[in-house]
């Protein structure tokens, strides 16, 4: 059997939970013998077609819906997983189900992918002040892909990232996917979906979609929609997090309440769908994200996203082809705005180009995946 361990699994919709869904879901659908392991979330059943062994978690703060689970304290839960026959674990975090995957990976003497998704050291900077405890926390998240038997990342330019913590062994890049690859009828959903918003023909749509929180910068978004409110555009934030409240105020100090729009946690994976199509630019000046699932997304249903330049995010875009890239600062990513409502065909075009350079199905990422467990069972072997 091989494992997936994660830290969070959907309803849970992170880019990480997402990948581990369409990891289990692919590998599922090729015959594979497959598991995922993940913290339990209250009142949550899974249906799937694959097990979803959970154990024992609480909430963690300010970071709902996140959980801290504690695997080795479920012990009717513990006694199984560790029975399980594995011939792979794939750890997708190195916390609480890495640790239990790489525990298993040990005692079972096989072996154990990392994949390193995230800027850890920015999630710890939030809630940890002490430079010193800081610096050992980052210390031992590389502890943990040193003990790895392959390291992957989902973008060449997350290596940086991981460099800079201190890890110095080889990493493996691939790249993540997206469900919505290959449909069918954008411009027909497009248009739907866009009368159902009530957008007129002269209005562009802006779109983000994220958690609520200020590593994603949007708030930024605000400032320079503020700038620029007397242009025709309106502006749709989906998801959650502990900003929400802060940029609800925001838009309505800045008088935007017309223009922007907040449609809270969207599960309906399908409805998701209908607003990347209906979106003319998908908007996302983070410098947190490493590789998101997002952008890959906006291009699967042919809209551009506007990113920062330099930023780890922005590596798959190249401004005006299939994509566009601005400065960090307010003033710059508003006048990058205002010169883009007044050039559509340019919008269109690099989303017509964004769905051939940087959507890849899951289906596809999913046999490389398989692939490359096979060759690592047989070289470890």
């Amino acid at each position: 059997m091989i494992g997936l361990f994660n830290d969070g699994f959907p309803p849970i919709m992170d880019g990480v939970s997402l990948t581990v869904k369409n990891y289990a879901y692919w590998l599922n659908r090729k015959n594979e013998n497959v598991c995922v392991v993940t913290p339990k979330i209250p009142g949550i059943d899974y249906t799937e077609k694959y097990p979803v062994y959970r154990y024992t978690s609480i909430p963690i703060p300010m970071r709902k819906p996140y959980r801290l689970g504690f695997p080795r304290i479920d012990l009717p839960f513990y006694e199984h997983i560790c029975k399980r026959p594995f011939s792979l674990v794939h750890a997708h975090c190195p916390f609480s189900s890495g640790e239990l995957a790489m525990r298993i990976a040990h005692n079972q003497h096989i072996p154990i992918v990392a994949t390193f998704h995230s800027k850890y050291r920015d999630d710890f900077k939030r809630v940890i002040p002490n430079k010193t405890l800081l610096s050992l926390l980052v210390r031992k998240v590389i502890r943990f892909y040193e003990a790895a038997d392959e390291v992957w990342i989902p973008q060449a330019a997350v290596e940086e990232t991981i460099r800079e913590y201190g890890y110095k062994g080889k990493v493996e890049i691939v790249d993540n996917g997206t469900e919505f690859s290959g449909s069918e009828n954008v411009q027909s959903i497009k248009t739907d979906m866009r009368k159902e918003l009530g957008i007129s023909k002269n209005e562009l749509m802006f779109l983000f979609v994220g958690q609520h929180i200020r590593e994603k910068n949007p708030g930024l978004i605000i400032d320079a929609l503020s700038l620029i409110k007397e242009k025709p555009f309106r502006m749709f934030f989906i998801g959650s997090g502990y900003a929400e409240d802060e940029l609800h105020q925001q838009v309505k100090r800045l008088g935007l309440e017309n223009k922007i729009k907040f449609i809270g946690t969207l599960t309906d994976r399908e409805q998701l769908k209908r607003y990347y199509a209906a979106a003319d630019l998908f908007l996302f000046p983070s410098l947190y994200d490493n590789a998101p699932l997002v952008v890959r997304e906006a291009a699967s249903m042919q809209t551009p996203s506007l990113l920062i330049s330099g930023a780890t995010s922005a590596e798959i875009v190249e401004d005006a082809r299939n994509g566009f890239l601005c400065g960090r600062s307010v003033a710059e990513f508003a006048e990058k705005l205002t010169e883009l409502i007044q050039s559509p065909e340019k919008i269109r075009q690099a989303g017509t180009n964004a769905s051939g350079t940087i959507a890849r199905s899951w289906e596809n990422v999913a046999e490389e995946v398989r692939d490359r467990y096979k060759s690592l069972l047989k070289r470890y072997a």
